[in-house]
């Protein structure tokens, strides 16, 4: 791989090349054909907390000992194809992994995900969604996998765009966490939220995403003020949503390596827990 690192005031950065292309999707037939092929074990489960209850994709790796928990939180279209594609690849690499549906029962007539019409009604959704049901949620989840026999204690997050801002959120509401991967996720927004981070984060930034790259500067010196571990990269040239776009057919080379490079600096840091 052609790349090198470039150090820019506070943040890294990754040099790539060519601009972004962005062609959100729901239903990705790429990834359900990884996952229809995939040797691992896959399952639903129906996790309940109080009143409510959340439909999660689980998948467990194909190894003897204990393993690592890893909770995949989705994009904001809800829990895809695609999504559940990079839960089984985190369980490939030794990882249980689960992705919570966090629309699950919000269809008005019940529902998952994949019961919404199309994207954007989905997409509409996840933005009414209150805060405290979607912590409530991922807490509910977190104690789940806690229990699970094949887990070793260790639990991470990580999430996507809106998934990375809930990522971030977690962090700073639910203890006992190992690490945040934020990719492209928007932080939390003040100091009281900062102060109660007790894991390391870690951000994924594409160098094309103004919206969220903008943010950064202002989260660096609040984590830095309260003396918690936050280390960003920014992929240069490469767009919001590359984790996924990288994987298109007609994704740019930026985005492909992007993809490529946030993989494998995901992986090196899931394996330091």
């Amino acid at each position: 791989m052609n790349r090198k690192l470039i150090r820019s005031g506070k943040y890294i950065l990754l040099a790539l090349s060519l601009p972004f292309l962005c062609k959100p999707v729901f239903a990705q037939d790429p990834s359900r054909q990884r996952l229809n092929e995939s040797p691992r074990h896959h399952e639903w489960v129906s996790i309940q907390h109080g009143e409510r209850a959340v439909q999660a994709f689980l998948v467990y790796p194909e190894i003897k000992e204990k393993a690592t928990a890893v909770i995949v939180i989705h994009e904001n279209r809800g829990l895809t194809d695609w999504i559940c594609s990079v839960a089984d690849q985190l369980a490939e690499q030794g990882y249980i992994s689960i992705a919570p549906d966090l629309l699950s029962g919000m269809v008005p007539e019940g529902g998952n995900t994949n019961d919404f019409p199309d994207p954007n009604a989905a997409r509409e959704a996840i933005y009414q969604l209150p805060q405290e049901q979607i912590t409530a949620d991922l807490s509910a989840v977190f104690d789940y996998v806690a229990k699970l026999p094949a887990a070793n204690g260790k639990i991470a997050v990580g999430g996507f765009c809106w998934g990375g801002q809930q990522t971030f959120l977690f962090a700073a509401k639910r203890s006992g966490l190992s690490a945040a991967y934020v990719f492209y996720g928007a932080p939390p927004g003040s100091k009281e939220e900062v102060g109660r981070i007790s894991c390391p984060v870690y951000g994924f930034y594409g160098g094309n995403d103004a919206r969220v790259n903008a943010s950064l500067p202002d989260i660096t010196k609040l984590m830095q003020e309260a003396g918690k571990i936050f280390e960003p990269v920014i992929y240069e040239n490469a767009g919001h949503g590359f984790m996924r776009a990288g994987e298109a057919a007609d994704a740019t080379e930026a985005n492909k390596k992007a993809r490529e490079a946030g993989w494998a600096r995901w992986l090196a840091l899931l394996k330091e827990l």
